[in-house]
């Protein structure tokens, strides 16, 4: 038998060094080549060009933190922090922000990650603009996809509102979704395969995020080893973060809507999308 103490201790310094050892390796930065890639298979997979990553927010449910517990309890009356996560069609996580409050929503997560900022700044290093294939105009930006949560931008689409959309918007919304669903397929696999975040964590908060960034880092480790069983991604009990919708600009409006219309045209059209709205 070993103490309370000790047993926090080996599983702190083993969490930590599993993150500190593979995330370099298995959740390095992508370069410009590598983010190419990432975009193929998007195209090839999920019929959405020039994306490069889905991204959502988790909550993880935690035990009541001994300091600053009400702002950690959330809105669905349970104590949490949130995974934000950036997921490629692989599903393999790209970049992962743990930590933050459960009672803070996933717009104000991105916005205050060190993702967030990279991207606002163009500073994660992606390809330039790119013609839609099939197409020589106009070139479009490389974007990720998110839900109504996260704010529209140059590299960033969320789908239309849903109310009185036109037919082009709805297809436009459910191709995003195809490319979306990818991180929630990555979530699904995560807390299937450990399956410690299937209830809430009885850790001491700092333990317990670096035993959920161990578990991602892992994930992507035997995710690229070993592959995965698709029914292991269909469910899952990890439930999304707060819902805050926020504002895009016109720039990505503008973007969005030439998606849209790309996606309508002989070029870009998939054969089953107006049965499937």
């Amino acid at each position: 038998m070993i103490g309370k103490s000790t047993a926090s201790n080996i599983i702190k310094e083993t969490c930590c060094a599993i993150w500190d050892v593979l995330h370099g390796v298995v959740m390095s930065k992508p370069s410009k080549e590598e983010w190419l890639k990432i975009a193929e298979v998007f195209s090839q997979t999920c019929n959405f060009p020039n994306c490069v990553g889905a991204l959502d927010g988790k909550y993880i449910r935690v035990i009541k933190p001994k300091m600053d517990g009400s702002r950690s309890f959330n809105y669905k009356k349970f104590f949490s922090v949130v995974l934000f996560a950036v997921s490629d069609a692989n599903y393999c996580f790209r970049y992962i922000d743990i930590g933050s409050y459960g009672s803070s929503s996933d717009s104000a997560v991105f916005s205050h990650s060190d993702f967030g900022h990279l991207l606002n700044r163009n500073a994660l290093g992606l390809p330039g603009d790119t013609a839609l294939p099939g197409t020589t105009d106009p070139a479009l930006p490389f974007v990720f996809v998110g839900d109504e949560a996260f704010a529209l931008g140059e590299h960033l689409m969320r789908p239309y509102s849903s109310r009185g959309l036109s037919l082009e918007r709805r297809i436009f919304n459910y191709r995003l979704t195809r490319a979306r669903r990818v991180v929630e397929c990555a979530f699904g696999i995560l807390s299937n395969k450990w399956r410690f975040l299937h209830s809430p964590i009885n850790l001491e908060l700092e333990n317990a995020i670096s035993a959920v960034k161990a578990a991602c880092a892992l994930h992507n480790f035997v995710r690229q080893r070993d592959g995965f069983n698709f029914e292991d991604s269909l469910a899952h009990s990890m439930e999304r973060s707060n819902f805050t919708g926020v504002r895009g600009n016109r720039h990505g409006a503008t973007i969005r809507d030439k998606f849209a219309d790309y996606f309508m045209s002989p070029e870009g059209e998939v054969p089953w999308q107006l049965e499937a709205i």
